[in-house]
């Protein structure tokens, strides 16, 4: 008996597999001046003033580090950087994406969008505790569209800083 509508999207939702794509910027706090130091603010709740974080030393930020891609349950796209940057172990730690593996995937997203009988082949789901489904849907391809815009925009961070990636559930 197959799940309405519905009742799919409140299962995609429900726990499981949450991936990351992270740029870190490296800053060296360590070795600049004070006046060449970055500066961590935050604006105050009550005026435009910015106040210094409680509890962070400036000068001893070494990196600073953004989320800049974030899937749920898109186990085609974890298993493929498991396979190809984790060297096969699917283990919740970070790993360097160069931005030449960025490519690669990208490549392959791509070629899925434009020929989906090629998505088994290329990009095949994977099994998994709460991983999300393993059927090729709308589902599926939404989740490759939005990869394709993570994964362009991580190209051109990759310019700026590195890339990580790392998953939970």
């Amino acid at each position: 008996m197959g799940l309405d509508m519905y009742n799919q999207t409140k299962l995609k939702r429900m726990g499981g597999l949450d991936m990351y794509l992270r740029k870190k910027i490296y800053v060296g706090n360590k070795y600049r001046d004070n006046e060449e130091r970055i500066k961590i603010k935050v604006p105050k709740k009550q005026k435009s003033a910015m106040i210094k974080i409680e509890g962070i030393k400036e000068e001893r930020v070494s990196s600073i580090e953004e989320e800049i891609g974030y899937w749920r349950k898109t186990n085609s796209i974890h298993q493929w950087f498991v396979d190809n940057v984790q060297d096969g172990n699917d283990d919740c730690k970070s790993y360097y994406v160069s931005k030449d593996k960025l490519k690669e995937l990208l490549c392959l997203v791509k070629r899925v969008l434009e020929n989906h009988k090629l998505a088994e082949k290329l990009l095949p789901n994977q099994e998994g505790f709460f991983f999300g489904s393993t059927e090729y849907d709308g589902y599926y391809f939404k989740d490759l569209e939005e990869t394709k815009k993570i994964i362009s925009n991580a190209i051109e961070d990759a310019r700026l800083g590195e890339i990580y990636y790392d998953s939970s559930w």
